[in-house]
């Protein structure tokens, strides 16, 4: 398959006009949006669903995002619009937020994996939102890259992942927040399935208590369903093994020193991804700054692009762990994930 590329400012209105009838008729399409780039196809399309799994080699039993243009999509959406669905929207929405309630009958069940829900988002790109107004249906839309790999946050990473195997990528630049879209089902207690910009504290200042699922940090039970992108166990992985350190980050970082030298002794290529407070730890050694422990925005908009790096360059990536709280929940799930949970503490 030739794959065709559009610049998003050069060739704005054919490219969208473009990837919208591709979509229409049943193509694939990536696009830009603030968190990472996605990978479309209309989603009451059972049968152009499916092409988004082959061309990922994404497990069916994961579950897709529905993406609108506008709020008032949903109601074809969903059973009906719950009053906290409402209020999130009206605070959140176009964001990086995607809410699951339960789905009406017109949704197929490529989408869902087979669940009774359907996630939903209203992206906050204008090419994203361009596209989706131009495609006249809600467009699925799960990260662009090959299952398992870090999302990708540049064309660049698309084109490596997805080239010859879908109809059009849309080069956008760079994506803002780096990670996906914060998750969260409004069936029974509201709860965070996945942690992303938009945090638990901005959710609650909302809608109130909100429950964060216990799975955010750790892997999935036996038996337990994936309900929402994001939730398998090893998730975001680089061509290499990734080591988290835990701790303050002094503590970390020491961790990280020992453990550095001893694989560099047995011969292994090295990388540390540090940030700003332990900058001065790492001399002699191979590092990269991605991001600011007090800010962990910056950390997160880096993480991919940083996992894609030096994946395949490198035997190990080692990585200090974060504070859970605010933006950093959404770091250290997509981390924790990335190494397979391979944690050390001591």
């Amino acid at each position: 398959m030739n794959t065709e590329i559009f610049n998003a400012k050069t060739q704005k209105e054919n490219g969208t006009n473009y990837a919208g009838r591709i979509i229409r008729s049943g193509g694939l399409v990536a696009f830009p949006t603030e968190t990472v780039y996605g990978l479309g196809a209309n989603g009451l399309d059972g049968e152009a669903v499916r092409r988004i799994f082959e061309a990922k080699g994404r497990p069916s039993d994961n579950p897709l995002i529905l993406h609108v243009a506008k709020k008032s999509d949903v109601k074809e959406l969903w059973s009906h619009v719950p009053d906290n669905a409402r209020r999130l929207m009206d605070a959140f929405w176009p964001g990086p937020l995607t809410i699951i309630f339960v789905k009406s009958d017109i949704i197929p069940d490529e989408v869902t994996a087979g669940l009774d829900t359907v996630a939903v988002r209203m992206p906050e790109h204008k090419t994203a939102l361009a596209l989706i107004r131009a495609a006249g249906v809600p467009v699925a839309a799960p990260s662009a890259n090959i299952s398992g790999r870090p999302s990708p946050t540049s064309a660049e990473h698309v084109i490596n992942d997805m080239d010859g195997k879908i109809d059009v990528i849309i080069d956008g630049g760079a994506c803002r927040v780096g990670v996906e879209s914060t998750v969260i089902t409004l069936v029974g207690k509201p709860t965070i399935l996945r942690p992303g910009g938009i945090t638990r504290e901005m959710i609650e200042n909302v809608i109130g208590e909100v429950d964060v699922s216990p799975a955010v940090l750790r892997p999935l039970k036996d038996g337990e369903v994936a309900a929402s992108p994001g939730m398998k166990h090893r998730h975001y992985a680089p061509d290499c093994r990734v080591v988290v350190a835990e701790g303050s980050w002094r503590r970390a970082a020491s961790i990280i020193c020992r453990e550095y030298e001893i694989a560099d002794a047995m011969g292994e290529r090295c990388v540390i991804l540090g940030t700003e407070q332990t900058r001065s730890c790492y001399h002699g050694m191979n590092y990269d700054i991605i991001g600011d422990r007090d800010d962990p925005s910056s950390l997160c908009a880096e993480l991919f692009a940083a996992l894609r790096r030096w994946s395949g360059k490198v035997d190990v990536i080692f990585a200090e762990a974060i504070p859970e709280s605010e933006q950093g929940l959404a770091y250290m799930n997509r981390l924790l994930r990335a190494s397979g949970f391979n944690v050390l503490d001591r």
